[in-house]
């Protein structure tokens, strides 16, 4: 089978207990999670092309992760909505690996970028003096730049690779929405422990080395607002913390406890597994551009700003 991978069909099962007269609701559902992708993260993306006001550091980041997260959608949400749609559960092992690929990329692309932001944050409260100097444009434009084609392709280049190489005999359902490393293992019939050791390793560092450096960061934020004895100081880094630790917890706690779940074996209800799934990937995609746009002052301001202006054309049209 391994040498025949493009005639290897593979069938994403998603939720293998739902009932089929449930199909159109989910299906529906995904519909408006990915037009609610659309919508914020493309108007994050506009907002920060178009407007000059937000040509500045952190806000290269942020549009950076809202970039990250509508491709991510784009790869796989569409496939979701085509199985509870129209039926069409199928996929290729070729592009079953193309998609796990992209799947783990931008889950590594996720957590460096919020590494950026936190790096980011620590400098702007701990130096503020020194952050035009250390931070700017250029700087974070790089460093993005270095984010997407280094640092987050290693590991699910490592994993497409080794897979690509496990022979395949017979099993091809994956009780997931979409093709990951755990799914594609799971197909195998031959001894693959050591892949999997492998490229649990690997995953596991690219997560736990940026939440190492986010929470370092953090830390030391924290301890510098609590020794500030200016109390805009503790109102302005409480602000911008815990917008930043919202977003961190809804990224890496669970996929770390998922990954780390599935190395030890522990037994958890298919239904539950691809529900879990679906709310550390999807959610955090939606709501991570909203927490922004309320929270980070800037960018709500301008956003205000275009919609008043919106209003009154409406107005002066109608008159």
């Amino acid at each position: 089978m391994a040498n025949h991978t493009e005639a290897f069909m593979v069938i994403l099962v998603g939720f293998p207990g739902l009932p089929q007269r449930f199909y159109g609701f989910v299906s529906v559902l995904m519909f408006f999670m990915y037009m609610a992708s659309l919508l914020v993260n493309g108007a994050v993306i506009l907002l920060v092309i178009w407007k000059e006001n937000l040509h500045h550091p952190m806000y290269i980041v942020i549009a950076n992760l809202a970039f990250s997260d509508l491709l991510f959608d784009t790869i796989t949400l569409p496939k979701i909505m085509a199985k509870y749609w129209f039926g069409d559960e199928t996929i290729s092992f070729s592009l079953c690996l193309f998609q796990m690929f992209l799947v783990h990329y931008f889950g590594s692309l996720d957590g460096f970028i919020i590494m950026l932001m936190a790096i980011d944050r620590y400098v702007a409260i701990c130096k503020p003096l020194r952050y035009s100097s250390i931070i700017t444009n250029k700087v974070l434009a790089r460093s993005c730049i270095f984010s997407w084609i280094v640092l987050a392709t290693f590991v699910p280049l490592t994993s497409a690779s080794l897979n690509s190489k496990t022979t395949f005999c017979g099993r091809n359902k994956i009780i997931s929405f979409f093709c990951t490393n755990v799914g594609v293992t799971s197909l195998s019939c031959a001894d693959i422990t050591f892949y999997k050791q492998i490229i649990y390793g690997l995953g596991m560092v690219a997560l736990l080395v940026p939440l190492s450096l986010i929470l370092i960061s953090y830390i030391i934020i924290i301890k510098t607002i609590c020794t500030s004895t200016r109390s805009e100081n503790w109102s302005k880094g409480f602000y911008t913390c815990t917008t930043h630790l919202l977003v961190i917890i809804l990224y890496f706690v669970p996929r770390v406890f998922v990954y780390s779940a599935n190395q030890v074996r522990l037994i958890i209800d298919p239904d539950v597994n691809v529900l879990i799934l679906c709310l550390y990937t999807f959610v955090p995609h939606v709501a991570s551009p909203v927490i922004y746009c309320l929270r980070t002052k800037e960018i709500k301001h301008t956003f205000v700003k275009i919609l008043k202006k919106k209003r009154f054309r409406i107005l002066d049209t109608c008159d």
